[in-house]
């Protein structure tokens, strides 16, 4: 069996081994796709989404603090999971029980670099989260003790997607200095390494169960399709997400086997998300129109949103119908297909677990 091969078969049998728990519990690492209000909490930050039409397709149809019009796909594998949805970490950050639950430390515009995003003006990066992550391990240690804590981060799960933003919001910029400074095979290196210490960071910290989630085909959102004439998928940029993808994979390999008793696994999403983009009619409601219609709905300002989502924009009806929220978000209706594919394939061998109540 090839090597991939027996990353994936160990991806299903770890991730199986995850949704077999009574009430398993789950730490979010992440950007604007796993934000579920931290930003919110950060005064000057221009990563938000707390105003309209942000929420509309949530429970209750206000803004949360997600980027999208309803649910992540970290909400919908949650519900799947039996679980409530991780709360912000920013909202309960002292609460012990509600920590020893497991939260969100993910931020909108937040990278694996520190100057990711700069032009936000504040948000958590993934050093950020991480050290957020170690101030939890201390309310927790000083309630049950270190021993237990230990145990406790030693079990839990840890889901982190993170890497777009260092693309968007960095490299693919062109008047940062990233872009100007680093070739693509030294930038790749730069994240890499940086990447590296971040997740032996974690494992110090007590980590031993983490999926990293690769990252889509960031050439076919709708921020880089317009940089096309013909509104095409922009190759090089996806040739560049698969080289990212491929050397988080093999870091991966390299740490699982470096690291005593660490259970990494690399989930690969590239495959499922360029599917849905280039194939929508196979997934229900998002049949009504072809992407490429979608998209050119979207920038003409007839559709869902136009660039982020203003109070002033223009929101379809027939949200259900659209891949996009946004020019760089996922739709509610595409992380519910997103988020089934997901875990159809990595918790295929495991029963389900009792659905948890909707948001």
């Amino acid at each position: 069996m090839s090597m991939p091969r027996l990353v994936f078969a160990a991806c299903i049998f770890s991730l199986a081994a995850i949704a077999l728990a009574t009430l398993p519990v789950t730490y979010i690492f992440g950007d604007s796709l796993t934000d579920v209000g931290n930003n919110n909490f950060l005064q000057y930050s221009l990563a938000k989404s707390n105003y309209p039409w942000y929420g509309i397709d949530y429970s209750g149809g206000q803004a949360t603090g997600r980027f999208t019009n309803g649910r992540t796909i970290g909400d919908f594998i949650s519900a799947k999971l039996g679980i409530s949805s991780p709360p912000a970490y920013l909202s309960v950050s002292q609460n012990v029980d509600t920590l020893l639950k497991g939260v969100n430390y993910a931020s909108g515009g937040a990278g694996i670099l520190n100057d990711t995003g700069l032009y936000f003006i504040q948000r958590l990066s993934f050093d950020d989260q991480i050290n957020n992550f170690k101030k939890t391990k201390e309310v927790i240690t000083a309630n049950i003790g270190e021993a237990a804590a230990n145990k406790h981060c030693n079990e839990a799960t840890y889901f982190i997607g993170i890497g777009s933003n260092d693309y968007v919001n960095n490299f693919l910029q062109p008047f940062l200095a990233d872009g100007q400074q680093y070739t693509h095979d030294e930038f790749i290196e730069l994240l890499i390494s940086t990447l590296d210490q971040q997740l032996q960071s974690l494992y110090q910290l007590g980590a031993r169960k983490i999926v990293f989630h690769g990252l889509g085909p960031l050439g076919c959102i709708p921020s880089q399709r317009v940089k096309s004439k013909r509104r095409q998928c922009l190759t090089r940029v996806n040739e560049w997400i698969l080289q990212f993808n491929s050397n988080v994979q093999k870091l991966i390999i390299i740490l699982n086997h470096r690291l005593p008793n660490a259970k990494f696994i690399f989930a690969d999403t590239y495959p499922l998300v360029l599917d849905l983009i280039n194939n929508p009619s196979t997934y229900g409601n998002l049949a009504s129109l072809p992407y490429i219609l979608i998209y050119m709905l979207m920038v003409r300002g007839e559709a869902t949103c136009r660039g982020l989502c203003l109070p002033n924009s223009k929101v379809c009806r027939n949200r259900h119908e659209f891949v996009f929220w946004d020019a760089f978000h996922p739709s509610d209706a595409a992380n519910a297909v997103l988020a089934e594919k997901f875990f159809s394939l990595l918790f295929s061998s495991a029963p389900s677990p009792t659905p948890a109540p909707s948001p």
